[in-house]
């Protein structure tokens, strides 16, 4: 005999309705956002532990090729990551007491630029070019505003940080600190990078089985999209810090490693360090005279066109290969929207979009077809 179908039980009846599992996803989705505001701190540990073994994986592949045990690799990156830290707080010190002293003396320099402008549109007058009034005026306003944002923003910062009684410091010697915090993520690192196929497979299988070779793909994307770009861009900001710094100390210019600090850190967004560095570079060449504020010049529109058309297509175009166009649309509408944070994660959220739209849109028959 045939044996009748059960009847659903009563969860079962009651997980047909739409509106019940509607219900229950939202409230799932609340109580998770609830617990990650409340663990935010353990969160951002792990994707900064994860991040460092995601970015040292490539070599940790490299050494095990050449028959280096995984262990020894980790144990060689770990002893590179401690010196690059150390190297790090030891330039931080150093630039930090050059960027205060260089923010602290651009007043002074701005006199000066004055002075100079003077002289220079008193000649234009005299020679019968209108305007030049009104041209010396927002030049100068446009100086002092941007003066006076470097120094508000920064100068306390680094007073601080330099303080032995500052924030940083005291956290550093609390429990649960800023010390604590880099020990852990040093740890989860570790062991992160000795299991890290392990650690991707168990993260896998968070999702269901069918959606598993799609979570792959597109982990894919983003690891050419966002993990290459963000090691292209750290090199070639390395480049430009280490060129303007060496460039500027050949020329005389005060503060060269602070300048080449900030020219640096600031072109991890694409094409903005040579323009945050020049005008205080040029401020402090004034005094000079025009041939030192000439080679400044040279300098930056050197490191410019390195990054334009040498470091940035060979580094950059297996990754992003975007247009420099879209690369500063992206820039500047990222920045409109999260300000820096939105500058800093605009272009490889953009060339993720691209490699999507390559990869599923236009193959798509809604692309071939029309919708």
């Amino acid at each position: 005999m045939i044996s009748s179908p059960k009847a659903p039980n009563a969860f079962q009846y009651v997980w047909r309705s739409p509106w019940v599992r509607a219900a229950v996803f939202l409230l799932l989705f609340y109580l998770a956002y609830r617990l990650l505001g409340q663990i935010q701190t353990v969160v951002v540990v792990f994707a900064v532990a994860y991040l460092i073994a995601y970015l040292a994986n490539p070599m940790l592949n490299w050494l095990e090729r050449g028959r280096v045990k995984r262990g020894l690799g980790v144990f060689f990156v770990l002893l590179v990551f401690i010196g690059i830290l150390a190297l790090a707080a030891a330039l931080v010190v150093t630039v930090s007491a050059q960027l205060i002293t260089l923010l602290q003396s651009l007043p002074d320099q701005i006199g000066r630029l004055n002075d100079l402008l003077d002289r220079l549109f008193g000649w234009l007058g005299t020679h019968g070019v209108p305007g030049t009034d009104n041209v010396r005026t927002r030049l100068t306003e446009a100086v002092q505003t941007y003066v006076q944002n470097l120094g508000r923003n920064i100068v306390p910062l680094l007073q601080n940080l330099l303080s032995s009684t500052g924030t940083i410091f005291s956290s550093i010697v609390s429990i649960g600190g800023v010390l604590g915090q880099v020990v852990l993520i040093l740890l989860l690192s570790i062991y992160l990078m000795l299991d890290y196929s392990r650690v991707n497979a168990a993260l896998l299988k968070a999702f269901p089985r069918p959606w598993q070779p799609r979570v792959l793909e597109f982990t894919g994307l983003v690891g050419t999209s966002v993990g290459g770009y963000v090691r292209g861009q750290l090199v070639i900001a390395a480049f430009i810090g280490v060129f303007v710094w060496l460039g500027l100390t050949l020329i005389g210019v005060p503060s060269a490693a602070a300048i080449g600090f900030l020219a640096g850190a600031f072109n991890i967004v694409p094409y903005l360090g040579p323009v945050i560095g020049a005008t205080p570079a040029l401020l402090l060449a004034l005094p000079f005279g025009w041939v030192k504020m000439l080679l400044v010049v040279v300098i930056f529109v050197a490191a410019n066109q390195i990054e334009g058309n040498f470091l940035s297509p060979y580094i950059l175009s297996k990754t992003t290969n975007l247009h420099p166009v879209a690369v500063l649309l992206a820039i500047l509408v990222g920045a409109s929207l999260f300000g820096f944070a939105g500058a800093l994660l605009a272009v490889p959220a953009v060339a993720l979009g691209k490699l999507v739209l390559d990869k599923y849109y236009f193959p798509s028959r809604v692309y071939t077809e029309g919708p």
